[in-house]
């Protein structure tokens, strides 16, 4: 069983945009409501599809299943049958680019939210244990790990635009 270990943080302003080595766009879909025991996805990113399969809790850790699918069918999925679309860009800041001292060879997963999301920005830093420590850079604001409003699968069904108030709790 593949185990994700992942603390989420609010981003405050666009110093990170310097730091980026990498983007890719995403658009991804889900066929789960919240009442379930997992969040399905399919997800296209780039020129690939991957099918994935998360446990429904919030924290830090949770079971993870990832698979390769043909982005054919992912297109049929995503036109077809998710509940909940999810548009972003997923920026990366790596342990190689211009400023290793804000990762500690960790990579930084920033993403850019748009369509009903816009105006949200999300970094993800993915960890080896759940007490790990990592460098906090500059540009990370409050932590949302907990806070399922801020999980994909949650955005999809109740999008950023339709929060009465938009900062975390």
């Amino acid at each position: 069983m593949g185990i994700e270990i992942e603390r989420k943080f609010l981003v405050i302003g666009d110093s990170w945009r310097t730091l980026v080595t990498r983007q890719v766009p995403m658009r991804q879909g889900y066929m789960t409501d919240t009442a379930s025991r997992s969040s399905i996805r399919v997800r296209l990113q780039g020129a690939e599809a991957r099918l994935n399969i998360k446990a429904a809790v919030v924290g830090r850790a949770r079971a993870e299943y990832d698979y390769p699918v043909p982005v054919p069918d992912a297109h049929e999925i995503l036109d077809t049958l998710c509940v909940g679309l999810v548009d972003k860009i997923r920026y990366y800041i790596e342990p190689n680019g211009p400023d290793t001292a804000h990762g500690a060879g960790l990579i930084w997963e920033i993403d850019e939210f748009a369509g009903a999301n816009a105006g949200l920005v999300v970094a993800e830093i993915e960890l080896s244990d759940v007490d790990q420590n990592f460098e906090r850079p500059s540009w990370l604001g409050a932590e949302v790990t907990d806070d399922q409003r801020y999980y994909n699968h949650a955005l999809a069904l109740n999008p950023y635009q339709n929060w009465p108030e938009r900062s975390a709790t």
